[in-house]
């Protein structure tokens, strides 16, 4: 089974990439998805960020918020640090789980959408390595008015990410998405093609 790895810098809108891919039957395991899961309410890993960045930052129905842990995590580099160490390893392994499942079920490809693929060095373990590209600037324009985060906030987590010359060097194909959707389907049907070839 081949492994693809999906990435691209806050805002590239790789899960777009993820989305249509998924519509051509690939199955895809949604790192961001995976790291949601492992801090619902209870969970050791939930347990674990509380105590390093606050009680404070699980809400009464013992909920995370979210909000409030980002704001802590990625003030600075040791704290988005502290946070990837406690995340990452449980990501991973679940990640592992699910790569075997697909396996297991007769997949002859499935689509790793990882943000961190190129930082953590997790592209070398894939067979392909999917970088969706965006001009940093359309990025900051997009998270401003699809996710609403403020300017200064968008900038924060982009300067928080590998620059995107580094993140593409390790690429062996780039997804141009610059433009619109139209743009982007035929560089997606094309990848298809390839990995299905």
């Amino acid at each position: 089974m081949k492994k693809i790895g999906l990435t691209g810098g806050i805002g590239s809108g790789k899960s777009t990439v993820a989305k249509l891919l998924d519509h051509e039957g690939f199955p895809v395991v949604d790192a961001d998805k995976i790291a949601r899961e492992i801090m619902e309410p209870g969970s050791p890993v939930l347990d674990e960020v509380a105590a390093a960045f606050g009680d404070d930052l699980i809400n009464e129905d013992g909920s995370l918020d979210r909000g409030e842990l980002a704001r802590r995590a990625f003030v600075d580099k040791p704290s988005t640090e502290k946070l990837n160490s406690i995340t990452h390893p449980a990501i991973r392994a679940e990640s592992e789980r699910r790569f075997a499942a697909a396996e297991a079920a007769g997949e002859s490809a499935v689509i790793y959408d990882m943000p961190l693929l190129v930082e953590l060095g997790m592209h070398r373990a894939m067979d392909l390595t999917v970088v969706v590209d965006v001009d940093a600037e359309e990025r900051v324009r997009r998270l401003t008015m699809s996710r609403g985060l403020d300017e200064a906030d968008a900038r924060a987590r982009i300067a928080q990410q590998i620059d995107d010359a580094a993140r593409t060097a390790a690429a062996d194909i780039i997804i141009d998405n610059n433009g619109d959707e139209e743009h982007l389907k035929p560089q997606v049907e094309k990848l298809v093609q390839q990995i299905r070839a």
